[in-house]
Order: structure tokens, then sequence, then C-alpha cells
């Protein structure tokens, strides 16, 4: 079985590695050798430790070969890896991608393609790194409904939030720190305003619910607003703060709502507990119950293991004359906007210390139909300070309710709003 490899950077790199040092191990479990026939890559002498003979810098010279059998991309980005790996399908050759960017701007694209030249479209490696996830929700749990998916999906943020909670430190503080350790790149937006975790949102939901959802689809706010006086609250609340991506299904009305945003969770669930730069996904089935996966969710080595591990399915596949399994989006249910999720808020206001405060505020909920479930005044006079936490309410009225606080005399400055998931 013969391989070509698009891109050879920190995964690229743990994938050559790891495809010398388990040749033999590989070999018996597919049935044939690996042999890796051609690395793309921009800058050749960036690559001393590749035997020469292998790079190249004509991508698509190297996917148009005949005698090749799978292509892994592990480029990233939209354009060219989508070119290419629709080239190499069209030409007959299966691919396994860790490209999350791709899969959930034109998954369809990829998965139409796949399907018309006969080949296998593999991408384990696009969610949670090394964390066996995708091929449980799209196989072992294809016989069953799955109503939730719960997950910390970017190792990032999660440190940083951790940070914030152990020791009470600052968010910059702790970005500076996870920027020392390596866990952050030197421009960390893509991980920090939760872009990085909404496309694996729209590729976990996809599966999940069998149902084309896209990062356009998924709702989307960072964590460079949460403050370290939002995770003393949450501990105040016996909670702790994540950066959650929420994939869940109503059944009353056959919508899917899917979307990415710091959130206030109980320290009595699982995901609470999971901390440095860890990834955990939790699962809820109607016959399954629940399960979660575990695990170091990003790095080279972690990475190209999940890679190997479809490059090894996909090898099986193409010697046995099969193949995996394709998209499956037969329900395509409507994906709902985040204003009809329900959910509760943790609100604190500044306010002033006076008589008829707290009734003022009282109505603006009442004015939305949304019930408070706790209220704590901290403070007197310029320090005076109103934490809310409200009962489950949709989103939208949430929201509005925040609006009209804002506008009242009483209220100095909305100081933070955060979401509070359930257990």
């Amino acid at each position: 079985m013969r391989i070509a490899l698009l891109g050879c950077g920190t995964v690229g790199t743990e994938v050559v590695r790891l495809l010398d040092e388990q040749a033999g191990d590989l070999a018996a479990r597919i049935g044939a050798p690996l042999e890796l026939v051609g690395i793309a890559v921009r800058r050749p002498a960036r690559h001393p430790g590749v035997p020469a003979e292998l790079l190249t810098t004509d991508a698509e010279a190297l996917v148009e070969r005949p005698d090749v059998d799978v292509v892994i991309e592990v480029i990233g980005g939209i354009e060219p890896a989508r070119t290419l790996l629709l080239s190499a399908m069209k030409t007959g050759k299966s691919v396994v991608t860790a490209n999350k960017a791709l899969l959930a701007e034109d998954g369809a694209t990829l998965h139409a393609a796949a399907r018309d030249s006969g080949v296998d479209l593999y991408y384990e490696a696009s969610v949670a790194g090394a964390i066996p996830l995708l091929r449980p929700l799209r196989e072992s749990l294809a016989g069953d409904r799955i109503t939730r998916v719960l997950g910390i999906v970017n190792g990032t943020t999660n440190f940083v939030l951790s940070q914030m909670d152990a020791t009470g430190t600052g968010f910059a503080e702790a970005l500076a720190e996870a920027t020392a350790l390596g866990y952050a790149e030197a421009d960390p937006t893509s991980d920090i305003d939760g872009f990085d975790a909404a496309a694996k949102a729209a590729i976990l939901a996809g599966l999940a619910f069998h149902t084309r959802v896209s990062a356009a689809d998924v709702h989307r706010e960072g964590i460079s607003g949460v403050t370290s006086a939002d995770v003393a609250s949450a501990k105040a609340m016996g909670c702790t703060v994540k950066l959650l991506a929420i994939c869940d299904r109503d059944l009353s009305d056959g919508s899917v709502g899917v979307r990415v945003h710091p959130a206030m969770i109980p320290r009595s669930h699982p995901l609470a507990g999971v901390g440095d730069a860890f990834n955990a996904v939790y699962v809820e089935a109607d016959a399954a119950g629940q399960l979660m996966f575990y695990g170091r969710g990003a790095g080279g080595a972690p990475t190209a293991s999940a890679v190997l591990g479809d490059v090894v399915a996909v090898a099986r596949n193409r010697l046995s004359g099969g193949r995996g399994a394709g998209e499956s989006a037969y329900a395509d249910l409507r994906v709902r906007s985040v204003g009809e999720s329900a959910t509760r808020y943790h609100i604190s206001l500044d306010v002033l210390d006076r008589p008829g405060v707290l009734a003022a505020v009282a109505q603006a909920f009442a004015a939305h139909e949304v019930s408070i479930s706790t209220v704590r005044q901290a403070g007197r006079g310029d320090d005076a300070t109103l934490v809310l936490v409200t009962h489950t309410a949709p989103d939208a009225a949430l929201a509005a309710t925040v609006d009209d606080l804002r506008s009242l005399p009483a209220v100095r400055e909305v100081s933070s709003v955060m979401r509070v998931e359930q257990a």
C-alpha cells in the first residue's frame, strides 16, 4: 500500500516517524506493507531529517500519481487542501485527513467526492487528537440514538481556564503561561476565540445527529472575557468554568443545537475534573446511556496516532475491496439558533445601594418570563453587587433580560454574564 503525505510539520513529522518505527507491526495488522512514496512540502530544505528523494514541492503531481493508494493530508486550512483532496479522490485514492477547518466548512463536498469515486474519507484525527471518538460515534453507536454531546475539545483554552481556577490568576497571565509552555500558538486567536472548538463541534454534531452541520451553524464565543471574578463566583457555586462544545437534540421538535462558549458546570460533572491541556467528550445516548472519552487532544504524536489508525482502516478496506462508512446525513434535522436553546445564566450586576433596586431587577426578569433561582448581594454603597442565577429559560429570553438590565437607572454595569450548564 503506497502512501503520499501532504505536509510535514509537527503532525506530519510524527506520521513519518511512526510509519518507519512501526513498519513491521503495521504490515502485519493490514496484511501488506505501507510504503511512503512522497511528501509534499513548501520548503524541502527545512526537513533535513527526511530522505531528500521523498520530498517534493509539487503536491498536485504527487496526489495524481497512479501508483499512490492513500493520501494523508496534514497541511490544514481550506486551500490548497480542498483542491488536492478532491483531485486525489477523483483519481481513485482514499484520503485520511486531520483538517477540521475544511471538514467543518465543506465536508459535504468531500463526502460526495468520496462516494462518487468509491473511495474512503477518514478523519479521526480532526477532533480530539488521539482520543478514539469519531469512529465510535459513526460506527459503534450507529444502532443507538445520541441525544447530547458535551465536550472540552480545545487544549489551549482548557489549560488557561484550569490555571485560572487553580491559582486565581487572570486571563492574560494564564494565557502567557500557556504560551511559555507551548500550549498556545504565537497567535492564539483560533483557540481563544473558539474557532477551533466550533469546527470540531460541527463535525461532532454532524456525526451524532446524522445531519449536515457546518461551522457557520455553530454559535461561537471565546474565553477572553472570562475574569478571575467569574471563576471565583463559579467556585462559590460549586462549579468550574470550561469552554464547552455543546451539541444537543430536542426530541420534541426534531431540532439540533450546536454552540461553543464558556460555561459554569458543577464540579460533580465528569468534565469538571478535566485539567491541563487534556480533552474530554461526554456523550448521552438512549440505550448506551452516558459515555466519556478522555485523553490528549492535540500534539504531534497523539494526532499522528489517530492518523495511522485511519490509514490502517483504509488500507484494509482497499485490500479487501470494501469501503468504510460514508456520510450519514439522512436525518436532515433543523439546526436551531442559540436563542432557542435552553440554558441558565449567571449574572453579576454593579448596582446602586438604595431601596427598590432588587424590585426593579426582578421586574426585568419577570417581563421576559425568566425565573430567578438565587440572588446574592455583596458589598454596600459604591461597591454594591448583585449576583443572580436563573432557572432554565430560552437563551433569547435571557439575553433580552440582560439588555433590559443594562438600561435600568439603578444598574451601573452588567459586569458579567455566563451560562450555567446542568450536570
